[in-house]
């Protein structure tokens, strides 16, 4: 006899779903990570969906203080270009330059070598600069589902990540530091901690209605309600 499977508690997913955060400022710097922690999330990360079912995600995990110390050094190498002028957009258009977002992403650069682990996502392949758009959404849309799904899991375990992409303005340097070969396609770095608290929460977005469209662009789904 087939054993039917327990029901997914719809409640307990929705509130994973929605309350996995970018975690930088409430990542717990003097808290160590077992590396058994982390390989058990991307055990899970690798049940994702990829194109093709190829499989090519490879993973680099990297715990070594000197080795995080040179990857940290990258990203705040491209970090001083990206804030200064995200700084000045916001200037230009009349909001605070000093807001929660730019503080939480200064603390990730000024700390990032403290981060007990950082994970690389890549992929055993390359995709010309040139490819068309189809073979970029398939290279990225190979490993983005695992992406999330190992922050997922890292949050049902109480720890937190980022997905931050600033270092690849560097990717070569990086792949030296780490002996990446040339055909591999790094994605990502994900500064990875156990997390001070866990009240997260889901946050604030424009209503789905906004940016839904029906059949053609900008005809908007209709909301709940029906109109």
């Amino acid at each position: 006899m087939t054993a039917v499977p327990d029901p997914i508690d719809r409640h307990a997913a929705d509130r994973l779903l929605t309350t996995t955060r970018a975690v930088r400022r409430r990542l717990d710097l003097d808290r160590p990570v077992d590396r058994s922690v982390v390989v058990d999330c991307l055990r899970i990360a690798i049940q994702a969906p990829t194109a093709g079912n190829e499989q090519l995600w490879r993973w680099m995990v990297v715990d070594d203080p000197a080795l995080r110390m040179g990857l940290a050094e990258l990203y705040r190498r491209s970090f001083a270009g990206y804030i200064g002028e995200r700084k000045e957009l916001l200037a230009d258009a009349g909001l605070p330059v000093d807001n929660l977002m730019v503080r939480s992403a200064e603390f990730l650069a000024e700390h990032l070598h403290e981060v007990p682990v950082l994970v690389v996502p890549c992929l055993a392949k390359r995709v010309p600069l040139d490819a068309p758009t189809m073979e970029h959404a398939a290279l990225y849309g190979s490993i983005v589902p695992a992406a999330w799904s190992f922050m997922l899991a890292l949050r049902s375990r109480g720890l937190g990540a980022a997905y931050t992409t600033l270092h690849l303005a560097y990717e070569r340097e990086a792949a030296e530091l780490l002996g990446i070969p040339d055909s591999v396609t790094q994605v990502a770095l994900m500064p990875v901690a156990y997390t001070v608290g866990d009240d997260f929460r889901p946050a604030a977005r424009r209503p789905v209605e906004e940016v839904t469209y029906l059949n053609r662009w900008r005809n908007k789904v209709a909301d709940a309600d029906g109109r």
